[in-house]
């Protein structure tokens, strides 16, 4: 996935248009073994099977055709008719010593993520959505994206009516409330809420007064607010993200558009009526017993739920912002809300671009079940960052503990399919073998301890040996993964790939020596090592990971 691909796959198309008179795409892929060579193309199989002639005859056809002598060695023929390309030691030289670069795609992104609720600490839940935001935020930005980063904090709806009918029946005043206090205070109205109608519906006419802007309740509301963003703060200054509270636009941001919301799509017919509510409903969203599944966009009591909202978020991106594609990272159960809010807002004519919902899995205790406190309470994430950290100093006192339990934690969550649900295991993840964090920083923190030995660094010119081609065609592959990355919206991706680095840098430091090597060898070697540890350090960089100097 180099820069190298483009360049190999339009000789070959050229060559297979000048022979068979259309402009296949050779589809190269990197070779799985290094018999294959580097990189293998499928082509004369499949304009075989089209024009039914032998695959080998066709292959021996494009290989005559293309001119690739200046990148490559004689192209070779192998099985029923796979061709592949082994590159000459020169060209992955150049490919090493000038790295393709990216530049501006003209391209805004919008990315909703992180989205804790006000007036609750963070916990574990809150961990995938900023880990993985946040390294898609990095990753679209070296792309070549315009990113803005939006954190649409839960601080709008029933639960705030349900607290602060609550602060006003025990008569205690707001301002006296920590985070702590705040949340303990929403377990008891919460309760209060499902056992007391007659509170449940004062509960109901106060998130109405709130929507409607009354003092008294948007001063104590707004209390509520700022003590919870400064928790947050204080947890994503630990964490490293790039969130700032510039880009928290939480729920009630969009309370002013929600009439409006209501206006256009009635006016446009997508309303329905039904027990007081006002609700769309969509063709081919059905429950489970083959009823119509609505979109609630305004409630019995007048009050607007989060479908509003988010319709609201929609417009708000497209139309303010001029998001050319809006990504939203939240967990998987909420797959089927935003496959509705998009219909419904493509049917309105309010979402032109592409929108896409990135799912993720939970995380899972050692007893394989969402993860959970001995008390069955829910995990605080600040606790589980410091204990992460905690583990990392006793892995190596001399490292800086932050920076590798913090890596630990991001890396262990990133590297795995965000599909999947996984495992939160301190020992795992702190280990320094294995598919880790610390084991990627390990790689960096050595290479830069061997570089500050070297003296001057010049460039790769000799790549003799098969430990530094594997490493320098590795490298190669950087921009294309990111590229990749960028695209699917597949952070682990990334990871496997600076693992794969990684363990070929060790690979090499086996079987080729540096420091104790002389002349354009050892200048070539420390160049090799040069490209291999900028390559750890944007990589980990871009997944929100610290590269330490030292460990």
């Amino acid at each position: 996935m180099s820069a190298l691909l483009p360049v190999l796959s339009a000789r070959i198309t050229s060559a297979a248009e000048a022979v068979f008179g259309t402009p296949y795409d050779p589809e190269l892929r990197s070779a799985t073994k290094p018999e294959f060579g580097h990189y293998q193309t499928n082509l004369a199989l499949r304009i075989a099977n089209e024009l039914e002639q032998p695959p080998r005859e066709v292959a021996a056809r494009l290989v005559e055709a293309v001119r690739l002598d200046d990148l490559c060695e004689q192209p070779a023929i192998a099985g029923p008719g796979f061709i592949n390309l082994t590159l000459l030691p020169r060209t992955l030289a150049k490919a090493v010593n000038e790295p393709e670069t990216f530049s501006s795609n003209g391209q805004r992104v919008v990315v909703d993520y992180s989205q804790p609720n006000v007036a609750k600490q963070m916990h574990v839940g809150h961990l995938r959505s900023t880990v993985i935001g946040d390294a898609l935020c990095n990753v679209l930005a070296f792309a070549g994206y315009d990113v803005i980063r939006q954190n649409h904090v839960g601080d709008w709806g029933t639960q705030y009516g349900m607290m602060i009918e609550q602060l006003l029946e025990e008569d205690i005043a707001a301002e006296s409330l920590d985070l702590e206090g705040l949340q303990h205070l929403y377990e008891r109205s919460r309760k209060h809420f499902d056992a007391d109608g007659n509170f449940a519906d004062k509960a109901r006419l106060r998130v109405v007064a709130l929507q409607s802007g009354d003092p008294e309740t948007r001063a104590m509301w707004r209390h509520m607010v700022d003590v919870s963003l400064d928790d947050f703060d204080k947890v994503y200054a630990l964490l490293g993200t790039g969130l700032k509270r510039t880009d928290v636009v939480g729920e009630s941001a969009y309370n002013d558009d929600l009439p409006q919301v209501v206006k256009e799509l009635d006016e446009q017919g997508l309303l329905t009526e039904s027990e007081g509510a006002l609700c769309a409903f969509l063709p081919g969203f059905q429950g489970r017993d083959g009823s119509p599944l609505p979109v609630i966009v305004r409630k019995s009591d007048g009050g607007f739920g989060y479908s509003a909202t988010d319709l609201a978020a929609v417009r708000h991106r497209v139309n303010t912002l001029h998001a050319d594609r809006i990504v939203y990272v939240v967990d998987h159960r909420q797959a089927l809300h935003f496959d509705m809010i998009f219909t419904l807002a493509r049917t309105a004519g309010w979402l032109d671009v592409p929108a896409e919902h990135v799912s993720f899995g939970t995380v899972l205790g050692p007893n394989g079940k969402p993860f959970k406190t001995r008390e069955g309470g829910t995990v605080k994430l600040v606790d589980l960052l410091n204990s992460a950290v905690e583990r990392a100093g006793s892995v190596d006192r001399e490292s800086t503990a932050r920076a590798v339990g913090i890596g630990a934690v991001k890396y262990a969550d990133l590297s795995s399919d965000r599909g999947n649900d996984y495992v939160f295991d301190l020992d795992r993840m702190v280990a320094m073998t294995g598919n880790t964090g610390p084991y990627l920083q390990y790689a960096h923190a050595r290479l830069t301890r061997l570089l500050s030995k070297a003296g001057p660094v010049t460039e790769v010119t000799q790549l003799a040996e098969p430990a530094e081609k594997r490493l320098a065609l590795l490298l190669t592959g950087f921009a294309g993964t990111v590229e990749q990355v960028a695209e699917t919206l597949q952070p682990h991706r990334l990871c496997t790939y600076l693992y794969d680095v990684a363990s070929a840098l060790s690979v090499f430091y086996e079987q080729c020596p540096v420091l104790s090597s002389e002349g354009d060898t050892r200048a070539s070697r420390l160049a090799l090592c040069a490209a291999t540890r900028k390559v750890l350090q944007d990589g980990l960089g871009l997944l929100g990971i610290e590269a330490p100097d030292a460990m």
